[in-house]
């Protein structure tokens, strides 16, 4: 069993999930949704792209000012 790591954030009226590993995102109407229809995105990718994880040693958020 593969563990992802992903952020969670609400878009509007949507949660969207962005997988931190992979470049796959996904959203739903509920965080539940979100993080479901991400489970089976990244399986879908590793279906086509069988690849090793990579391995993830830290995660910054922050916010950048853009003029």
């Amino acid at each position: 069993m593969r563990k992802i790591h992903y952020t969670l954030h609400r878009e509007d009226s949507d949660f969207v999930a962005q997988c931190l590993d992979y470049d796959v995102s996904s959203f739903g109407s509920s965080e539940e949704e979100a993080l479901a229809n991400l489970k089976d995105a990244v399986e879908l990718y590793l279906e086509d792209s069988p690849e090793a994880s990579p391995e993830i040693s830290g995660v910054k958020v922050g916010e950048l000012a853009i003029a």
